[in-house]
């Protein structure tokens, strides 16, 4: 891990831009702390990081205010990294149906996600294992918000994360439905009932499918960007129960 910028927020939130081979990040520590803090990695879009930086550093801070610290890398495709034919055509094809008012097929639905899954998920591997060599770091983890489906396949694979908080804002392969089934860890998900570029059925029927004993769904009226502040101090609760 290559450290590229370092800055102290105003909150005493301390900021520091990383590379791991290639891959951007951005890790948030707390000032103050005295001893290894635990992590929450923030899952975030496919739109870029400098694009939706206001929202991750906003979840940061509050992260800080609770004792952790939080992480977040750049997903294959997004920002500055290369672009993933593949996924750029799945996105063409995803929007041209919808524009046409026509079904988003499952064949556009795989094609879009299960790639970016395979690739994501061991990306993320690595960042933990970088992350959790730093010595203001010592654990649990926990995984927050990002897309759905790369939320699920670290819930089964790895095995340091100990709890995760879902948005089920995203489209959803068939196949991500079987790996549900074998998530054990708590979970907190997050539904906006009215979400335009969402599959209503299609997130209750995942939630259905978590295997996990703990699992709490958090539905409200609205649409995608329209999450209730409280939510976020839900979400805080159910960390500060797992994590510390």
């Amino acid at each position: 891990m290559h450290i590229t910028s370092e800055r102290r927020l105003d909150d005493g939130v301390v900021e520091r831009e990383f590379t791991l081979d290639g891959i951007p990040g951005i890790l948030w520590t707390p000032a103050a702390a005295s001893a290894p803090v635990p992590l929450i990695l923030l899952g975030p879009p496919p739109l870029g990081l400098r694009r939706v930086y206001p929202r991750l550093v906003a979840r940061a801070q509050h992260a800080a205010t609770d004792g952790f610290a939080t992480a977040t890398i750049e997903l294959p495709g997004s920002g500055d990294r290369p672009r993933r034919p593949a996924g750029e055509q799945a996105r063409a094809r995803m929007r041209r149906a919808v524009e046409a008012g026509e079904p988003v097929t499952d064949e556009i639905v795989d094609a879009l996600i299960l790639p970016l899954v395979d690739e994501a998920v061991p990306e993320w591997q690595a960042c933990l294992d970088a992350l959790l060599a730093l010595p203001e770091i010592g654990g649990p983890v926990g995984y927050s918000g990002g897309v759905v489906s790369i939320g699920v396949r670290l819930a089964v694979v790895e095995p340091r994360i100990v709890a995760a908080g879902l948005f089920a804002g995203s489209l959803v392969p068939r196949a991500m439905f079987e790996e549900a089934r074998r998530v054990t860890i708590p979970l907190h998900v997050l539904l906006q009932w009215d979400d335009e570029g969402n599959d209503r059925q299609a997130a209750l029927d995942l939630f259905d499918a978590f295997g996990s004993e703990e699992k709490s769904l958090h539905a409200n009226m609205g649409g995608h960007t329209g999450v209730p502040q409280y939510e976020g101090e839900a979400a805080a609760r159910f960390f500060a129960r797992h994590l510390k």
